[in-house]
């Protein structure tokens, strides 16, 4: 995975050659004052993640944490949403027991809310931009290109 904080001038778009998953994931502190049961639940994430930059096979190829007030959330890009279903399923790594002991401690109390959205992103059904920015989302996890010529304008890069 790509972790360049160095700056591209200029403005950027992304280049896909295949499709590729977008998968948001995040947790909401319902109850923040119970941390003792959920710390260990917040702590899975950098553990999985963690597990997945060490296994580029597995198919991630870049993820953003976000904090906002409750919400935890992580962005993060696929090579296919088989690899992430694979990943989820893979009874030797380490979503499938967090998966299971959520479920059997936190699922049914309401102490925390957890959510996730899964989207395909085709070649030519995406627009993005990125103005003076270092690699980041899409154009981090494939291949950032000029924002120039067919690629100038929202609705051509659309299409593109």
């Amino acid at each position: 995975m790509l972790r360049s904080n160095a700056v591209v001038q200029g403005r950027q778009t992304a280049k896909l050659d295949s499709a590729k998953v977008l998968f948001l994931i995040g947790m909401r502190f319902n109850n923040l004052w119970r941390v003792d049961k959920w710390a260990w639940f917040l702590s899975t994430m950098p553990s999985m993640l963690a597990e997945l930059e060490s296994k580029p096979q597995a198919g991630l190829l870049w993820y953003r944490n976000y904090i906002s007030g409750r919400m935890v959330m992580v962005q993060q890009y696929w090579e296919s949403f088989d690899k992430l279903l694979a990943y989820a399923q893979d009874k030797e790594g380490k979503h499938f027991p967090a998966w299971a002991k959520f479920n059997r401690t936190l699922a049914k109390d309401g102490t925390v809310g957890i959510w996730h959205e899964t989207y395909l992103i085709e070649p030519g059904k995406f627009e993005c931009i990125y103005g003076d920015m270092p690699p980041f989302g899409l154009a981090a996890a494939t291949k950032s290109v000029k924002a120039e010529g067919r690629l100038a304008q929202a609705k051509q890069r659309f299409a593109a």
